[in-house]
């Protein structure tokens, strides 16, 4: 075989595998930005959930989730954070639930539902 025939080969080896590998590229990426987003929604909830458990003050509790989750683009809006039950009394267990929608980089797939939830007993 000549080193044109060879050189040629690799060419479309390469050809046949180039879109493949960088399939399994744009994956990871989406894979790690979904990863990131949902354990910044948790610890979001975590600590909106636990100002509001201390605190009894929805208002704030809003306040902590928006700052805990500052790096996510877009933005986390009110409308996004619902708590149950609305006031904190000693005792009751409050529950903080984050709506997000993640949109992806490739737009290929998506854009993907994702949820935070916190729990803790009020007063405690």
């Amino acid at each position: 075989m000549s080193k044109t025939t060879e050189r040629g080969a690799v060419a479309v080896e390469f050809a046949l595998l180039a879109p493949v590998l960088v399939m399994l590229l744009l994956g990871i990426t989406e894979f790690g930005r979904a990863y990131n987003a949902q354990v910044t929604l948790s610890s979001a909830a975590r600590e909106g959930v636990r100002v509001m458990a201390i605190n009894n003050n929805a208002a704030a509790a809003r306040t902590a989730v928006k700052a805990a989750a500052s790096g996510l683009q877009p933005a986390l809006t009110d409308a996004s954070i619902s708590l149950n039950p609305t006031n904190c009394t000693a005792g009751t267990q409050m529950t903080l639930k984050i709506t997000y929608s993640l949109s992806t980089m490739t737009g290929i797939a998506g854009p993907f539902a994702m949820e935070g939830r916190g729990v803790m007993l009020c007063g405690g």
